[in-house]
């Protein structure tokens, strides 16, 4: 069932999605959520404690969607767990029939609900990928032979924002050494950066998925510029959103606009709604996908 994988591999044109896991243990919404989108993308990614705030386990809620057939992205952040639980959490991950996993460092707990919780950051997301490496050849972290070999297919996190300094490469090449073989990125508006990216992308033998985020209003778009790291809404969407009498509308075909254009300049796309999913059809309908 491993989609993700295969078609990335086939270089097919390949779309992503995003769903948060319930604030409680009813994971009825969430599944049905799912569902809406799941014709449409190949595997839907699971948030971990995004924006350090607390949710339902994204272990728990990718195998969820693994256990009604829908390919899940399990995301880890390094944030909340030693090197003891991650390593735990993996191998629990890949007995439930989760494949691809996207490790992060994880955003900084005073972002979140409970800011006097205490974070760990034993490892970055680069180490994380090298610990999943050891699993996949069969070993623990300090090189302990385990009793089988997992398999999992190994995405990073990148900003091409970013693409300027000298950092942003060593840490892809940091990220590609360890096993990452396909990177989401932060929603971005710059398409020079975009064709950049892809072409280190291509030269690199990497896939790359540019994120598309829906905003659905000028309140989200203030809110995103000023609480989310790494996310900058363009003036020009804020411009058409002023006096728009349906300022969704605008979100949608702006969307729709920007997936057009990146469809020749990256190797797919992944659709970042926000408790939309709904709308995800929609959008890729006017994209003409």
């Amino acid at each position: 069932m491993f989609k993700l994988k295969e078609k990335l591999e086939a270089g097919e044109f390949v779309i992503t999605s995003e769903i948060a896991p319930p604030k409680g243990p009813d994971l009825g919404e969430f599944i049905e959520k799912a569902k809406l989108v799941q014709d449409r993308v190949v595997a839907i990614n699971v948030t971990d404690n995004q924006r350090a705030i607390m949710r339902l386990s994204s272990l728990v809620a990718s195998a969820a969607l693994e256990r009604e057939g829908i390919e899940s992205i399990y995301q880890l952040a390094c944030r909340d767990r030693n090197r003891l639980a991650l390593q735990s959490d993996l191998l629990g991950a890949h007995a439930f029939g989760i494949r691809n996993v996207l490790p992060l460092t994880g955003d900084a707990v005073a972002q979140g609900d409970q800011k006097d919780a205490k974070p760990v950051f034993e490892m970055t997301s680069v180490k994380l990928m090298a610990l999943v490496q050891k699993l996949n050849q069969g070993l623990s972290y300090n090189d302990h032979p385990l009793n089988g070999k997992t398999e999992f297919f190994v995405g990073g996190a990148v900003d091409p924002k970013n693409i300027g300094a000298k950092a942003f490469f060593q840490k892809m090449e940091e990220k590609m050494k360890y096993g990452a073989e396909f990177f989401q990125s932060q929603p971005v508006y710059d398409l020079d950066l975009v064709e950049k990216f892809f072409r280190y992308a291509e030269e690199h033998r990497v896939k790359s998925l540019i994120g598309v985020l829906l905003v659905k209003g000028p309140k989200q778009a203030a809110f995103l510029n000023s609480h989310v790291p790494g996310i900058r809404i363009p003036d020009e969407i804020i411009h058409r959103f002023n006096g728009a009498s349906e300022p969704l509308q605008v979100g949608i075909d702006f969307a729709a606009r920007q997936i057009r254009e990146l469809r020749p300049l990256s190797h797919g796309i992944h659709i970042m709604t926000v408790g939309r999913e709904d709308l995800v059809p929609e959008i890729l309908n006017r994209a003409g996908l």
